[in-house]
């Protein structure tokens, strides 16, 4: 099962390396709930409530790097 979602983006500035290439830092973050997803799956604890809950966070962590154009 798919589901469109939203994610929060912080993105750092853009650098140069010591190569000459770019590079910028991303995280990603979001609140999904897991039955939106079709996953039900549960065990009730002896002590009340739930083994899993129904709330998942989801991080995404980027560094991308464009290398420096190739002299010629």
């Amino acid at each position: 099962m798919t589901k469109e979602v939203a994610l929060d983006v912080e993105a750092s500035p853009v650098v140069k390396d010591q190569r000459g290439g770019s590079r910028v830092g991303a995280s990603a973050t979001t609140k999904i709930n897991r039955q939106d997803f079709g996953v039900s799956w549960s065990r009730a604890l002896d002590g009340g409530g739930v083994v899993v809950g129904d709330e998942v966070t989801i991080t995404i962590d980027l560094e991308l790097t464009q290398a420096a154009a190739a002299s010629h």
